[in-house]
């Protein structure tokens, strides 16, 4: 076991680094740096462009150096805990993504609870009592919640939010707090403002869990050991919790490698729709924009996140289901 996990670490060092060179190449493809992409919006504006300024602000930004020489300088930094610089906001990219971040992990995680609670009971209420009315009732209202779009159902819930209990429009707090310290007050408005976007990423999300966990359940219900286990006189409350219930959430659990990078990207339309002040629409303006030290902080932190979360997984898995073993060789 601690073998496994101390060779699953040392593999996540290469990956990482291999991960942070192609997002780095990437991000400099065609048509270019920042500057580059400043020059040719200004150009097709009829702007003239001052080269001397442009050779000053390339040598201050460090973009005149070889692009693997700016790799290495970002890579070492990344390990010093320094994000680089935003070159559109004129700000370390530290500074400039400090309470975005926090507010998107709020969200996330406000919204991943959400989904859990919600879909984990109707999702075994459906596969114990199929074909039941109350397995109709949910079945319908989950199909409902798939056919709608998220930023459609957004500006339903804004409009009512507003209307029966006069929260503002958009955003995650009043706008007095915008930019300002972290306080009760501006902790208690963002709760106000939270609980409409929580229910518009949650619902689709929701509505997908609990097919998919109505879906594996009753596979398992209908499996030998299952009658085994009631032949024995185990009560069916105990035979779905020890038994089925392990093994139908496994996929779930496979998930969490995808859940933990959400928790920075989250849901980008909703928040433009909706006008959060999260990570998402920064990230698509700094990749438009050509910000690639701004850009290339979120792209490698989701993409750690994936990786640390494919690893708390498999350990998640190996403790719940006994059929999975570290370490991939077969036992003879």
């Amino acid at each position: 076991m601690l073998g496994y996990i101390v060779n699953r670490i040392l593999a996540m060092v290469p990956t990482l680094l291999i991960i942070s060179a192609v997002i780095f190449t990437l991000i400099q493809l065609p048509p270019g740096d920042y500057l580059e992409t400043q020059i040719a919006e200004m150009q097709a504006q009829g702007e003239n462009v001052d080269q001397e300024k442009i050779d000053y602000l390339r040598t201050e930004y460090g973009l005149d150096k070889p692009m693997y020489e700016q790799y290495f300088d970002w890579v070492f930094g990344l390990l010093q805990g320094d994000l680089g610089y935003s070159f559109e906001h004129e700000l370390p990219v530290t500074e400039v993504i400090g309470d975005r971040i926090t507010l998107t992990i709020v969200l996330a995680l406000a919204a991943t609870l959400f989904t859990y609670v919600l879909s984990f009971p109707i999702g075994i209420y459906t596969a114990v009592k199929q074909y039941s009315v109350g397995d109709y009732v949910f079945s319908f209202v989950g199909f409902i919640g798939l056919a709608t779009p998220n930023f459609l159902l957004a500006l339903v819930l804004l409009y009512f939010a507003n209307v029966w209990f006069g929260t503002s429009i958009g955003g995650l707090m009043d706008d007095e707090f915008i930019g300002k310290p972290w306080s009760m007050d501006k902790a208690l408005s963002v709760l106000e403002h939270l609980w409409v976007p929580v229910v518009v990423i949650g619902t689709s999300g929701t509505a997908g869990m609990i097919r998919r966990l109505r879906a594996n359940m009753l596979d398992e219900l209908s499996k030998q050991y299952v009658i085994t286990a009631k032949a024995k006189g185990q009560t069916p409350l105990k035979i779905l919790l020890r038994y089925p219930l392990r093994l139908a959430i496994n996929p779930f659990i496979a998930d969490i490698g995808s859940i933990l990078p959400d928790l920075l990207s989250g849901s980008v339309l909703v928040a433009v729709v909706m006008g959060l002040e999260t990570t998402g629409p920064m990230l698509v303006d700094s990749l438009l924009s050509q910000d690639m030290y701004l850009a290339g902080s979120f792209l490698i932190i989701e993409a750690s996140l994936v990786v640390i979360g494919v690893f708390i997984s498999d350990l998640i898995l190996a403790a719940i289901d006994p059929r999975i073993r570290l370490g991939g060789g077969a036992e003879k």
